[in-house]
């Protein structure tokens, strides 16, 4: 017992495993919670679809400036099927309904409704990959999806969501193309790098989205508030670059279910976040679910 032990301690691939993919995927939850009150703000001064594409050309940028670095992909003939189709899911179908779903929504429900990604990656993947589910793990979804619809119930109408019943159903639909993203995801990141795959979802992000500056244009310049350019900023380096590659590089060494069930703290993040930020309504009822929903990520993440 004690020189197995000994033996896990000196692989470096169970360390990574044990510490810096957790840690990792801590880092894409965070920027992932923020990113509904960053896209908020964005809106304040752009369409959705001008939004999208300025975020994607500018993580397009920093990657054209570092891919002299970036490891080159194994790739296999007929490949070019599954990175299109990762790419149609995400960022392209994903950011597309999201930026409307935001735009009618509050940030806070719309990421209430990311708990649901879990439920739909764990289902995925045991059909997809064979990844089993054990009840603890499904256990742990109940529990934090249950401390999910306790923060719906518990939200309060906001003025800036003008049609809160659409937005949510749209986030609902990029909900589910994320889901199928990160099972596809799993797949690939045996032989491709995750800053690779990163990297070529950005641009093709910013071809998708091209298109959207033309149909409805950026305004003039002086008249978009200057948090609506940090908004921008921050979406494009930090969440489009930073989150989808630290979750990309955590996928590696996780399966598919146990690393999809901490998106759920996404939603206490973003309701936070909401509230800090963006002034919108956060009761005592909701700061206890989101202690149901930390519990439940806990539970899965045993299972």
């Amino acid at each position: 017992m004690e020189e197995n032990t000994t033996v896990a301690l000196k692989n470096p691939a169970w360390r990574f495993e044990a510490w810096i993919a957790p840690l990792c995927l801590a880092g894409a939850v965070l920027l992932w919670g923020t990113s509904f009150m960053a896209t908020k703000a964005a809106l304040s001064g752009f369409a959705p679809m001008a939004a999208m594409w300025l975020r994607m050309a500018l993580a397009s940028l920093v990657v054209l400036c570092i891919r002299n670095r970036i490891p080159a992909p194994r790739y296999q003939k007929g490949d070019w099927k599954v990175l299109s189709f990762l790419c149609l899911m995400q960022p392209c179908l994903y950011f597309l309904l999201e930026g409307y779903a935001v735009s009618l929504t509050t940030s806070s429900q719309a990421g209430m409704l990311s708990a649901l990604v879990p439920l739909l990656v764990a289902v995925g993947a045991w059909i997809v990959l064979k990844e089993p589910m054990s009840f603890m793990g499904m256990t742990g979804l109940a529990v934090s999806i249950g401390g999910v619809v306790w923060l719906s119930l518990g939200g309060s109408p906001d003025v800036s969501a003008p049609n809160p019943a659409l937005g949510n159903l749209l986030e609902v639909g990029a909900l589910t193309c994320a889901a199928i993203y990160m099972v596809v995801m799993k797949r690939l990141s045996v032989r491709y790098s995750t800053w690779w795959l990163t990297g070529m979802q950005c641009v093709a992000g910013a071809i998708f989205f091209l298109p959207g500056i033309f149909l409805s244009g950026i305004g003039p310049v002086d008249a978009i508030p200057l948090s609506a350019w940090l908004a921008i900023g921050y979406l494009g380096l930090f969440v489009t670059l930073g989150a989808f590659g630290l979750y990309n590089m955590a996928m590696t060494y996780m399966s598919a279910g146990r690393a999809a069930i901490a998106i759920n703290l996404v939603s206490p993040v973003a309701l936070f976040a909401g509230w800090l930020m963006l002034g919108e309504t956060m009761s005592p009822a909701q700061l206890g679910a989101c202690g149901v929903v930390g519990l439940g990520v806990y539970m899965g993440r045993k299972g």
